[in-house]
């Protein structure tokens, strides 16, 4: 692997932004220019500028920006938290889990939240890749014909218009199943439904705005806002079960 840390002061810097596009989106189709230079005025990366202006990118950089798009997609991580990671890397420090050598595992999008929260599971913005049947959607997540219809039955999992299953019913299903070896079933788990369609009201607001407004870095700023939302909310609501419980234990 290219030394993400290469990307600052490599004097090969040939690439337009046009070859990058070129060459990424074959890896992460949904990559725009706008993408790029929205990467680039958050100090993602840093392209050498030719006397004119022009951008010049270095293999180092081609690097840099595939590891910040990997995480996004692979981990759902804030450009905040990738940001932090690739400045460690630049000191020659090596986080754990960010290897951009590791092949994907999964479609499901896993985050690991900060501040001793829980590593918990989030959806992502994009288009869901997966097609699952009934049974595949079963044995993929370990879960009961019966579980499944009462997860179908409170709103938690959906079939898509052709009548199939996607990341996010697995991605929901996997974590019930999880859920059930304590004895918590589907109409133990409404509440969390609830929950998420008032913070989804809640964030609207935030994010409604945004992605209206008009410009190329309009959509990215929004996807990151997202993305930064979705991260606190569960370290909000990871930190607030687990302060009740240790009052549940300490009563005990």
């Amino acid at each position: 692997m290219t030394s993400l840390g290469a990307a600052r002061g490599n004097s090969a810097a040939t690439l337009t932004i046009g070859d990058v596009l070129a060459h990424l989106k074959v890896e992460f189709p949904d990559l725009t220019i706008s993408k790029i230079r929205f990467l680039e005025d958050q100090g993602l990366v840093q392209p050498e500028r030719t006397p004119s202006g022009y951008r010049k990118f270095s293999g180092g950089d081609v690097s840099r920006l595939r590891y910040v798009l990997a995480q996004q997609r692979d981990h759902y991580l804030p450009l905040r938290v990738i940001k932090d990671q690739l400045d460690a890397i630049d000191r020659g420090l090596a986080p754990p889990g960010t290897s951009t050598d590791s092949p994907r595992t999964s479609h499901i999008a896993v985050a690991s939240i900060e501040d001793n929260a829980p590593t918990a599971e989030h959806f992502r913005p994009a288009p869901a890749a997966l097609r699952l049947s009934r049974d595949e959607l079963l044995n993929a997540a370990g879960l009961r014909s019966d579980q499944l219809t009462e997860l179908e039955q409170f709103g938690l999992v959906a079939k898509k218009p052709g009548g199939h299953y996607d990341d996010d019913a697995l991605a929901v299903a996997k974590i019930v199943a999880d859920l059930a070896h304590f004895g918590l079933e589907g109409r133990h788990l409404r509440a969390f439904r609830t929950a998420a369609e008032r913070e989804v009201g809640l964030f609207s607001q935030v994010v409604g705005p945004m992605s209206r407004q008009r410009g190329s870095e309009a959509k990215g700023r929004a996807e990151e806002t997202v993305r930064e939302l979705a991260a606190l909310s569960v370290r909000l609501h990871a930190a607030l079960v687990q302060i009740g419980l240790r009052e549940v234990v300490g009563r005990s």
